[in-house]
């Protein structure tokens, strides 16, 4: 069992922004900008492009829908996009706010953010989610 499904079951604790019957979406613990969020399928598969094709595409409505709510919540140009799966072999969408391209560079220092002001940014952006 990955860790996102420890997440997704309730068995580590997260910062929860939204999930519906297959979807789950939470903030990196180690994010890149503040209200960097990931999107997981509920059930477990390493890979995203082994997902039945209606799963992935289901998979990126929520994660627009997330998209929108994060764009709302955390002042930024745009919500960059990116399917990495290198670093927990659960497949995943990072949408990260962005100013300009280089805020999306995976080798960027993490940001150490305080419990309370991750618990305001994900309240923040759920209160945007229209599911």
């Amino acid at each position: 069992m990955t860790i996102f499904s420890k997440i997704i079951r309730g068995e580590i604790p997260c910062y929860k922004i939204a999930e519906d019957e297959n979807f789950f979406a939470f903030l990196d613990i180690s994010p890149m900008t503040k209200g960097h969020t990931l999107v997981v399928p509920k059930i477990e598969e390493d890979y995203i492009f082994n997902l039945e094709d209606k799963t992935v595409g289901d998979m990126m409505i929520f994660a627009k829908k997330v998209a929108k709510a994060i764009r709302q919540a955390v002042p930024c140009v745009r919500i960059g996009v990116a399917v990495l799966g290198m670093e927990v072999p659960h497949a995943h969408i990072h949408l990260v706010p962005i100013n300009q391209e280089s805020d999306l560079n995976f080798k960027n220092p993490k940001l150490k953010l305080e419990k309370e002001e991750m618990i305001a940014i994900a309240e923040n952006i759920s209160k945007n989610i229209a599911l």
